[in-house]
């Protein structure tokens, strides 16, 4: 192998992902009747009730629903929206179905969360 092909071969690749509205594409995938609809994931589900939005859909943040809201407050600006409770093992599950794919192309990965 020449010089030159060894450098090119060992060179870094870096891949960033941003999973934004990730809970919310979780959702639309166990539920396709929710495409293209505003989706608001927070609390119990309940805008009435007591709750933070946790994430919004980008149909549901064109009408200024965004994620540490209260679901109130989302409710008020957006009250057609579809909104739906928290369902952490859902998006654990889906989460780690993406890691592995992930572990298939490079098996060094650096997570960070915000």
């Amino acid at each position: 192998m020449s010089d030159w092909a060894f450098s090119q071969s060992m060179k870094k690749r870096i891949l960033h992902i941003d999973m934004d509205a990730f809970f919310a594409a979780v959702e639309q995938q166990k539920r396709p009747e929710l495409e293209g609809k505003p989706v608001v994931i927070g609390g119990r589900g309940d805008p009435s009730k007591r709750g933070v939005v946790s994430t919004a859909n980008y149909e549901a943040r064109k009408y200024g629903v965004h994620s540490a809201m209260p679901m109130k407050s989302a409710y008020k600006l957006c009250p057609h929206a579809v909104y739906l409770p928290v369902d952490y093992d859902a998006y654990c599950a889906a989460s780690l179905k993406f890691k592995e794919v992930l572990k298939s192309i490079s098996p060094i990965m650096v997570l960070k969360k915000v």
